[in-house]
């Protein structure tokens, strides 16, 4: 048959609880014709490849998938429930799923599921703890009654009862040509503890890894909620204005460019722009930041955030699929993908450490009774013990539950980190460089004096103002704003026209007003001695200097600068107290440059062309790992060159798609809190490591030497499988930057929002 059209295709997989079973979904489609590219990303249950449909149909890798006890749905169609298996985040499923069977067309829906999440007494797992605790117990409440035979045979009904689930999977994966499963060492442990005459303890085990695969069940669920809910603050329904009117519609169905209603406590239904009204907004749930933002008409609005004091009416600017949190909840589950190179070695591991424990156990059964004449039953036992410490799942979960606790947090605290590779080479950071401008400043110069030689302060504005109303240039906007903010109404001009790189002029009461640099004011012989000497004084400060001149005599001078973030200062210390050097690089001159360095305490490089910062990094990358923070559009180069590049922005596409981590609060302090949650993620994924190995490392020898026996030995598997999620779900509560996370902050919003007064935090 010839070859098909090669695509990319993606389905939602339920029921993986741990690296082994995301490893178990790879190891069922991998060996599928036509199959390349297999990407499963556990924490967003996700299964993405290259398919070529003229080898192998996606019903093909559906069944397969299913073939090894997963659940699997196309992208976008309602979750399926796995056989055997149970979904926590995602709630009741008709009572046929329930009993097992399997959906053949599941359900389409238009967003993700809403349902209530399901008690664990109604899933599979939950009542096989419960059927397996049951009999175990009322086998060992028959011993007071019964005679020994019975009870012997009490418990062997125990352990088949639950270890026939096991066996039925642990084959299915054989037959998929995975031998080396959980399962099927559980099953061979099992049924050898039968043989060799302990049924009681093969009862015991089968209970506990019962419970251990309900809590790990239960952990992966709760790492997910984290990252879901973020999707869940966007509201599902909007007030649409159409004709006049308002009606209530999906969020999900708004298009580009309608008119939406958001009253005082509503959420706000989409990303767009507020075109009447003025209200304080609560943005915590896009970049972390409690405090309300003042919005005005002009102003961009995140689906997501909290309008607390009065009607805004906003025009939508992105469709549901595009909006600010539906792109991080994107990025977030990407970012799995994005795999730190310590997982990449842990998982290269796990592969030759279970055989190679398999092969041990094998030794252990024969080799003292054929070599030193032992008792086969106990040195059977103890490989069978042996046996089920020889899972690696606590081992390989311990790095991707870390890394998706961290992510989540980073996301709810705005820091967003494209996967675990990010996370690494954040914490490994040893100098930090800063672009200057729109990101240790704000990006937009101000007024910062201004000093009068003819008339008054309000005249000289008034006279300025009137040359750059309506000026595209930054310092003019700037005049204009200070003149509005004063009171100041503009003078009013005629013949307006630029003087390109010197300023600009107009006609005003017959009289030609020029508003530019003091090179400008020497053309036109204007510069005394006295104002140079003002000029000189004043830029030594970082200062911008424009002169206005009426007819050629000079009026006044007028300074601004663009103003260091109120942050920035503070910064650059909590860098310094975690041991960063940090730069400042800039295109400035040197004397506005070392102004700006010297105020926050950083070194500086100056006049640096976009080629300059790129040589600048990679100078400074010779002997450091570095990280580069700027605005992700004229620093894409440097970002691209530095170990991690980020972007600040709140939101933008480019602060979330240029870089390898976004800052989107403009909080300058928030690089050190990327910093100290990469660097908490990675004493977290250590613990990990020390805990799923040496607790394995201490029960192998105990079993060896008879010590500890079969249930110890599962505890020791499901045990430490438990603890290294639990450790890292610790992350979900870590503050990296002391601000209260999103979760919390949006908890105290209710619709008395109204209550609150931005005015008082501005």
């Amino acid at each position: 048959m010839a070859d098909g059209f090669a695509g990319q295709r993606e389905w939602r997989v339920t029921g993986m609880d741990c690296g082994s079973c995301a490893a178990k979904v790879r190891g069922a489609v991998e060996r599928l014709p036509g199959v390349a590219e297999v990407d499963v990303a556990l924490m967003a249950e996700r299964l993405r490849l290259t398919l070529d449909e003229g080898q192998t149909t996606p019903q093909s890798v559906e069944k397969a998938v299913r073939g090894v006890g997963f659940g699997i749905a196309p992208k976008g169609a309602r979750p399926e429930k796995p056989k055997g298996g149970f979904v926590l985040p995602h709630g009741a499923f008709p009572d046929a799923a329930e009993a097992g069977e399997i959906d053949s067309e599941p359900e389409k829906t238009t967003g993700p599921a809403d349902d209530a999440p399901t008690s664990w007494l109604k899933t599979s797992k939950g009542r096989l703890v419960l059927g397996t605790g049951a009999l175990l117990a009322a086998a060992w409440a028959s011993r007071l009654v019964l005679p020994p035979e019975i009870v012997h045979w009490a418990f062997v009904l125990a352990t088949l009862v639950g270890i026939v689930p096991v066996a039925q999977r642990a084959f299915a994966m054989t037959r998929a040509g995975m031998p080396f499963t959980i399962e099927m060492l559980m099953t061979i442990a099992a049924g050898g503890a039968l043989i060799i005459g302990e049924p009681e303890e093969a009862a015991l085990v089968v209970f506990l890894f019962a419970v251990g695969e309900l809590l790990e069940g239960v952990s992966a669920g709760k790492a997910r909620d984290s990252i879901r809910a973020l999707s869940k603050l966007v509201p599902k329904t909007a007030r649409l204005e159409v004709g006049g009117k308002t009606r209530e519609v999906a969020a999900e169905k708004l298009q580009v460019g309608q008119i939406v209603q958001v009253r005082p406590g509503d959420r706000v239904p989409c990303d767009g722009e507020v075109i009447d009204g003025t209200s304080g907004v609560d943005e915590s749930p896009v970049t972390g930041e409690s405090v309300p933002s003042v919005k005005e008409p002009g102003a961009e609005v995140f689906a997501g955030s909290i309008n607390a004091e009065a009607l805004l009416r906003v025009r939508v600017l992105r469709s549901a699929e595009d909006n600010t949190i539906a792109r991080i909840v994107r990025l977030v589950e990407e970012a799995e993908s994005a795999r730190a190179p310590t997982e990449r070695f842990i998982d290269r591991f796990s592969r030759v450490y279970m055989p190679a424990v398999v092969g041990a156990a094998v030794l252990v059964a024969v080799v003292p009774p054929l070599a030193f004449g032992q008792a086969w039953g106990e040195w059977v036992y103890r490989a069978l013990a042996l046996l089920l410490i020889g899972c690696p799942c606590a081992l390989v979960i311990s790095v991707p539950a870390s890394i998706t606790s961290a992510l989540s947090t980073g996301a709810r605290n705005g820091l967003l980190m494209k996967g675990g590779a990010v996370i690494e080479a954040a914490a490994r950071t040893t100098h930090v460089a800063f672009d200057k401008t729109g990101t240790l400043t704000h990006g937009r110069p101000r007024v910062t004096g201004v000093s009068v030689l003819s008339g008054t302060e309000g005249d000289l504005l008034a006279l300025a103002a009137g040359v750059e109303n309506g000026a595209s240039h930054p310092l003019g906007q700037a005049i204009c704003a200070e003149a509005e903010r004063r009171g100041v109404d503009a003078a009013t001009a005629a013949g307006g026209r630029a003087l390109p790189g010197k300023g600009a002029e107009a006609s005003i009461d017959g009289a030609t007003v020029c508003v530019g640099s003091p090179r400008l004011a020497n053309e036109r012989g204007a510069l005394t001695d006295d104002l140079r000497t003002r000029v000189a004084a004043l830029e030594a400060d970082g200062k911008t200097v424009v002169i206005v001149l009426r007819d050629d005599v000079p009026q006044g001078l007028i300074a601004l600068r663009d103003e260091p973030r109120a942050d920035a200062a503070e910064a650059i210390a909590q860098l310094r107290t975690l041991g960063i050097s940090s730069v400042m690089l800039t295109g400035d001159n040197p004397r506005t440059a070392k102004a700006i360095a010297d105020g926050l305490g950083i070194e500086h490089r100056s006049e640096l062309m976009p080629e300059d910062k790129v040589t600048a990094i990679r100078d400074l990358t010779t002997g450091a790992r570095v990280m580069m923070i700027g605005d992700g559009i004229n620093d894409s180069p440097a970002l691209a060159a530095a170990h991690v590049g980020v972007a600040m922005g709140s939101g933008t596409d480019v602060a979330l798609e240029t870089a390898d981590a976004a800052i989107l609060r403009n909080r300058v302090t928030d690089a050190a809190g990327k910093i100290r949650l990469a660097r908490a993620a990675m004493a977290n994924i250590r613990q990990n490591i020390a805990i799923a190995l040496g607790l394995k490392a201490v029960f192998l020898v105990t079993t060896v030497l008879g010590i500890t026996g079969l249930w110890i030995a599962i505890l020791a598997d499901t045990g430490a499988t438990v603890l290294v999620t639990m450790n890292a779900l610790r992350l979900l509560f870590f503050r990296p930057t002391g601000a209260m996370p999103v979760a919390e902050t949006s908890a105290r919003h209710t619709s008395d929002a109204t209550r609150e007064s931005a005015s008082a935090t501005i």
